[in-house]
């Protein structure tokens, strides 16, 4: 029966499912095209009633109002500065997934930051930007293309487009920031990746939610140091008292070396609930505990199952060095096959 089920699922996806199976045909050699999303292209497996429970605790249920906190919520503890947010984005074929349950997520956080967080720009690191080894990149241009870094999609999705706007002055601001910390910045002139505009389709779409602020990108290092990474979250932290914005771009849990036997098995992989729960203890424990356990998270014994590779688990290492003293919060959560998309935010936000 089950097996029956997997193939009326994949038969009524076959459009998402054409577009997975080509760019899963792509070798590995393209590093740059880590495209997590291609499991959105199929509806979840259903979970087992104890896992249901884990991943739908708190305010993750996913049939919950698309608010992301009550107005009550909202108010408890509001310092008046930005909050910070870590995203767990989708890859190019995201876009046309708008039955995803995390697309409506995103969506709703969108609305959250545009009604109530109304920063006056917004900075992001996403998974698929590294600098050097000891150095950080940061795009400078008052005016940015898109930057289409995924092979094998069919001709239109090199069409789309994202209108966006950068900062000279909020990239000035950053640079500062980090270089009064000691550490090492690059200049350049960039467009935005896909680790950017995919997820931000969603979330801040140009026709029902448009940002309408400056988004200046910056890159990870080019390296798997976590505290190196949350030391950045903290060199930036008091760009939160000027308005400005920051998001870490990435995901959960995310492994497309397991994604075809996800994908034939028709399960989600145990790591993928383990590891996101471990994130959650860690991302939420008091900020005095906060960098240690983050840390920690990364030696696990399912940490190099859940993430072969780290750059799409560093962003949230930078968002939680910036919250300082702000608690984090696992606004949602849903492991799928390979991947978790976990939603958190650090700190509160006013009512609308």
């Amino acid at each position: 029966m089950s097996s029956l089920l997997s193939s009326i699922r994949s038969i009524i996806h076959s459009r998402y499912f054409s577009v997975l199976l080509v760019s899963l045909s792509i070798p590995l050699i393209y590093s740059t095209a880590q495209f997590y999303t291609r499991s959105i292209c199929h509806p979840a497996n259903t979970p087992s009633t104890s896992q249901t429970a884990s991943m739908m605790s708190d305010s993750s249920h996913l049939n919950s109002s698309s608010r992301i906190a009550s107005t009550s919520a909202a108010d408890d503890d509001y310092s008046g500065r930005t909050p910070v947010y870590f995203l767990s984005i989708g890859g190019p074929n995201f876009i046309e997934a708008v039955d995803h349950p995390a697309y409506a997520k995103l969506a709703a956080v969108g609305r959250e930051i545009t009604a109530k967080v109304k920063p006056k720009a917004v900075v992001v690191f996403s998974a698929h930007w590294q600098g050097g080894p000891n150095k950080i990149k940061i795009n400078v241009a008052e005016q940015t293309d898109l930057i289409y870094d995924f092979y094998g999609f069919p001709p239109h999705f090199y069409e789309y487009d994202y209108p966006n706007k950068g900062s000279s002055e909020v990239a000035e601001k950053v640079i500062e920031k980090l270089t009064v910390a000691g550490i090492e910045v690059e200049r350049v002139n960039r467009g935005l990746d896909h680790g950017v505009w995919a997820g931000f389709m969603a979330a801040f779409d140009p026709k029902k939610n448009p940002l309408n602020v400056p988004i200046v990108q910056v890159s990870l290092y080019d390296n798997e140091d976590p505290d190196q990474h949350y030391r950045i979250g903290q060199a930036l932290e008091s760009l939160r008292d000027e308005g400005i914005l920051i998001i870490g771009a990435g995901m959960a849990v995310h492994n497309l070396r397991d994604f075809r036997s996800t994908l034939a098995a028709g399960e989600t992989m145990p790591y993928a609930y383990s590891f996101d729960e471990a994130l959650k203890e860690a991302a939420t424990a008091v900020p005095e505990e906060r960098q240690a356990k983050m840390s920690v998270l990364l030696r696990r014994s399912d940490a190099r199952k859940a993430h072969p590779t780290l750059e799409h688990i560093l962003p949230i290492h930078v968002t939680a060095g910036a919250a300082g003293t702000d608690l984090g919060e696992q606004l949602w959560t849903f492991p799928e096959k390979s991947l978790s998309w976990s939603q958190y935010r650090f700190g509160k936000v006013a009512a609308a």
